[in-house]
């Protein structure tokens, strides 16, 4: 099969879902040599011959603003792919909209449906587009890949999209150099939170457990914030200007992909207080390296998590200050779920993915051409 993947949600930063996509195309074109060619379009970035060379893929890299293009896609249906990359036999959105094709099999990607639910805290194009849209586009794909079953109920119940079209592809865990060989709670470890500063990140629960932390042990260890800031965290980032968190916690920014292992490597729990997740990647992440986790009880994250970490209610700091006390100043417990998330961790693959998506692909071609 001929394979044209959109890679657009990884070429300048590899949050969450750009890593889904780099892992997933990656673990495809190894198993299946010379089929896939990845589509980007920027007017200034442009995708590095690195990834090209890592992923073992070819590449279209047109200078194409990647915002005109989507709304033209997105609200017109043209240009069809043909005429931007050429012939193939599949065309794999990375989102949940349709990349318009004359002849190609349709394949979107749906994680969750926060954008149905919140959309005032979605971007302006997702806003404009996402919720009028997806539910069409999503009937009439060819195949629908998501990374949980969370998710496909999510798409059959609210898009109205059979069981038998929807895929779900878990991601695998990274290969860390030093992590994932035992639990690794170190005393001096940081408590780390990995994601974008969003609205549905709910940073702000996370400030308020780690005040009543700071009340009840003023040596508790500090809060790393790892992840780009929103417009919508500058309230976030001046109140951790300020006592008592000023100090205490520290934002990184985003970190790059050179940088993640050394910045898992020095905490000593991850905590993900996320309002909803599609997947929750830094959860996976921290339980494949040993890190104790902490996670949100809506969304993925129970189906992710699963015995491998604690839940907490997000609507509730005190839970989530408890939980951390409780891992912070108890090593044995912290190793208890060290353990307890390597393995959980290892029911994840990457291979397997690779699997289920090889066979979404051969049945939207079937579909196509039926």
């Amino acid at each position: 099969m001929r394979i044209l993947a959109d890679y657009r949600p990884a070429l300048r930063e590899r949050t969450g879902v750009g890593e889904y996509l780099h892992g997933l195309i990656g673990a495809y074109a190894a198993a299946h040599p010379g089929e896939v060619t990845l589509f980007t379009s920027s007017w200034k970035d442009r995708l590095p011959p690195a990834v090209v060379s890592e992923l073992g893929v070819k590449a279209i890299d047109r200078r194409i603003p990647v915002r005109a293009l989507n709304l033209l896609w997105h609200r017109a249906g043209w240009p069809p792919v043909e005429t931007v990359a050429g012939e193939f036999d599949v065309v794999h959105a990375a989102h949940p909209l349709l990349i318009p094709a004359r002849r190609a099999a349709q394949v979107v990607t749906i994680h969750d449906l926060f954008f149905l639910w919140n959309p005032q805290q979605t971007t302006a194009e997702i806003r404009r587009d996402y919720a009028a849209l997806a539910g069409t586009h999503a009937r009439r794909a060819h195949a629908v890949v998501t990374s949980t079953e969370h998710g496909k109920r999510l798409v059959g119940e609210h898009l109205g999209v059979p069981a038998d079209r929807v895929y779900v592809c878990p991601p695998g865990v990274p290969r860390w150099q030093t992590l994932g060989r035992a639990p690794h709670v170190p005393r001096d470890g940081y408590v780390l939170f990995v994601g974008t500063l969003e609205p549905r990140k709910n940073v702000g629960a996370l400030l308020d457990a780690y005040e009543l932390l700071l009340e009840r042990r003023p040596a508790v260890p500090s809060l790393v914030l790892a992840g780009r800031a929103t417009s919508e965290a500058a309230g976030w980032l001046a109140r951790i200007a300020r006592p008592p968190l000023a100090g205490r916690v520290r934002h990184l920014g985003y970190v790059a992909e050179d940088d993640r292992e050394r910045v898992f490597a020095g905490a000593r729990v991850l905590v993900m207080p996320s309002l909803d997740e599609g997947f929750g990647l830094p959860a996976l992440e921290a339980m494949s390296a040993g890190i104790p986790v902490v996670a949100s009880n809506r969304g993925s994250l129970p189906e992710v998590v699963g015995t491998g970490g604690l839940l907490f209610d997000p609507a509730e700091p005190a839970a989530l200050a408890s939980a951390l006390e409780q891992l912070l100043s108890d090593d044995s417990v912290a190793a208890a779920w060290g353990s307890a998330g390597l393995a959980r961790a290892r029911a994840f693959s990457w291979t397997s993915a690779a699997s289920t998506l090889r066979r979404a692909y051969a049945d939207a071609v079937m579909r196509r051409r039926s």
